[in-house]
């Protein structure tokens, strides 16, 4: 079986000779720190071997779960926020035919995804669609009581229980959640719904191969057994004794903290040339985002749909300011076949390319795009994936995990944990005049009319 590989020639061409090399101490004791659970946030590990501890038996259960919501729904609405939606989300896009929404799909429920903003008028739009569906919810929250995911499932609660009636509901309504505590799972526990446990020692960010994103991604019709099978399978490709030049997960991270901290690179770009991988990009973001972005510190994580967004940033990124690399995700190999046709009139000069594959145009538009910005000052990191299906998937998502752990553990802060995320919470619930917080009510009005 074929794996992703990395090539990073045209990062480390813009370091030091030997920077890479020089990093082997560093990244294999912040990779022996993961193992041996002495790293900061030790306590959120449960990742690191969730792959290949995932038996058939726990995603039969999984299967079993999706297939009563397959059968009995038209749409399944996933309600979460961050890490709670966007990796099932961003696996569900990268699968799915572009045009889904369009496409009518006797064999697979619609998925929609929720409780991610406070948005009235995505809800009031959501709620009105769903009025003649048969529609089921996936409730994705450790405690319950997260404002934008609580509020979401308040509403489509409500509504499936007088749409089907509340046996009915029951039936389709999923709860993931807390094993013991926490509002969702006192709601679960009352109303009877079907649950699976968001475990204690995974964070959002690393839960997509928990049910967090395994039970939507059997709802979708994709296939959870090689998606796990993948990321089995790079978790023994990048483990702690696999030489440090031959581990893909170790030289990402050497390289990104090398220009970093040696390149005075800030910024990094994640592209694709796959419009199916935009979500795969949102997902990277908040994984490596919340992980490095602390304590004065980290990379800050950016993405880019190529061609389309060369349109719109291809100059900055050209010659802006020479902060920025590049990671670029390239698929070799795409589903399906389109010949580029040939036209009698040919008044677009484009008929030099008639007969090739629009895939071959495509590539050759990665090829020149990485030859110009990196002769424009912009190191390029390359991750190849032989196909776009589950199992090269899972091989991605566990690759970026661990080196993300590896490069958190490098740059001497918690890749775990997410102090800063808080700050607003604390600020907007003061603002709504929360119970408990009346305190912090009465200080920030009086800062605000002082302003």
């Amino acid at each position: 079986m074929k794996s992703i590989s990395l090539d990073i020639t045209k990062a480390v061409s813009f370091l030091k000779a030997g920077t890479v090399e020089a990093y082997e101490p560093q990244v294999k004791a912040a990779q022996e720190a993961l193992e041996n659970g002495t790293c900061p946030g030790n306590d959120f590990l449960g990742w690191l071997h969730l792959p290949s501890s995932i038996t058939p038996e726990f995603l039969a259960e999984v299967q079993a779960c999706a297939d009563v919501l397959r059968s009995n729904c038209e749409v399944v609405v996933v309600a979460g926020i961050g890490g709670s939606y966007l990796g099932a989300r961003a696996v569900i896009e990268a699968l799915s035919n572009s045009f889904a929404w369009l496409v009518a799909d006797k064999n697979n429920p619609t998925i929609l995804f929720a409780g991610n903003n406070i948005g009235e008028d995505y809800l009031s739009e959501l709620t009105e669609y769903l009025k003649d569906k048969k529609f089921g919810v996936i409730n994705i929250s450790k405690s319950g009581t997260t404002t934008e995911t609580a509020l979401t499932f308040r509403l489509l609660k409500k509504q499936c229980e007088e749409q089907r009636g509340i046996e009915e509901a029951r039936k389709v309504i999923v709860a993931i959640t807390d094993a013991t505590k926490g509002a969702a799972r006192a709601a679960a526990t009352k109303e009877g719904y079907t649950t699976f446990v968001i475990p204690d020692n995974v964070g959002g960010r690393f839960s997509v191969l928990t049910p967090v994103g395994l039970l939507p991604i059997a709802c979708a019709g994709f296939d959870i057994t090689k998606l796990v099978e993948g990321a089995a399978d790079m978790e023994k490709a990048c483990g702690k004794d696999v030489p440090y030049a031959d581990n893909i997960a170790a030289q990402y991270a050497a390289v990104r903290n090398g220009l970093y901290a040696q390149a005075g690179k800030k910024i990094e770009i994640m592209v694709n040339y796959q419009p199916k991988l935009h979500f795969m990009s949102e997902w990277w973001k908040q994984l490596y985002g919340e992980s490095e972005g602390k304590d004065g510190k980290g990379i800050f994580p950016a993405s880019c749909d190529f061609t389309t967004d060369l349109h719109s940033m291809g100059q900055w990124i050209q010659e802006g300011e020479r902060t920025i690399y590049e990671t670029v995700i390239s698929v070799e190999e795409p589903e399906r076949t389109l010949l580029f046709p040939h036209d009698e009139q040919n008044l677009d000069g484009l008929n030099f390319l008639a007969g090739k594959r629009v895939d071959e145009v495509n590539k050759m538009a990665e090829l020149g795009t990485r030859l110009a910005h990196v002769d424009g000052g912009v190191p390029n990191i390359r991750i190849s994936m032989p196909k776009l299906n589950a199992y090269y998937i899972g091989q991605l998502i566990y690759f970026f995990e661990i080196a993300c752990g590896i490069s958190g553990n490098v740059l001497a802060v918690n890749p775990f944990n997410q102090p800063g995320v808080e700050a607003y919470k604390k600020n907007m619930f003061a603002l709504l005049d929360k119970p408990g917080y009346e305190a912090e009510s009465k200080a920030i009005k009086e800062r605000i009319a002082n302003e």
